[in-house]
């Protein structure tokens, strides 16, 4: 891991919170996840596993600090974490293809339901928070994966075209 991935990891990360911040929560305190958005992006251009854990736990952390649910910290970090490893096997499975923009849509479409899957369980089975599972399924981690699948396909091509005009490579590079 070099400089050149570690700042454009931390920009990512760095956008993924601005994006966090200003959007809007509802649902009980709960908002969209664009963090994720931008994890997965960083999972894509550096899959390996020393890059998926600093990208996973930075995350988890941010969004721990910045969550609107109260008690929401530890679920966010868990979240994080499992997600990530899961996701970063389905890539290394999946590797011939992540390159297509659509199977790496599908892919963090299948992660945000994961994740938000897993902060719920977390945040309502071990930290006690009392909302039901399925209003919060519904209202929030369905239409997040909805957003962060639209998200994904509209930044990815430019991100990666930023990347293309420079002799940055990554496993994206063509």
């Amino acid at each position: 891991m070099n400089t050149k991935q570690l700042t454009l990891m931390a920009l990512l990360v760095a956008v993924g919170a601005a994006l966090y911040l200003v959007i809007p929560g509802y649902g009980e305190g709960m908002k969209p996840d664009f963090m994720l958005t931008m994890m997965f992006i960083g999972m894509l251009l550096f899959p390996d596993v020393r890059s998926v854990f600093l990208l996973a736990a930075t995350t988890g952390v941010l969004s721990g600090l910045f969550t609107t649910l109260p008690g929401g910290f530890i679920p966010n970090v868990i979240d994080k974490l499992i997600t990530a490893f899961v996701i970063y096997a389905v890539i290394l499975l999946l590797k011939k293809y992540t390159n297509h923009l659509i199977v790496s849509t599908a892919i963090t479409c299948i992660g945000t339901l994961l994740s938000g899957t897993i902060f719920l369980s977390v945040a309502i089975y071990v930290m006690g928070v009392n909302i039901p599972f399925g209003f919060l399924f519904l209202t929030v981690v369905l239409p997040t994966m909805a957003l962060n699948g639209i998200v994904f396909f509209i930044i990815l091509p430019i991100i990666k075209g930023l990347l293309k005009r420079t002799s940055f490579k990554t496993a994206l590079s063509n």
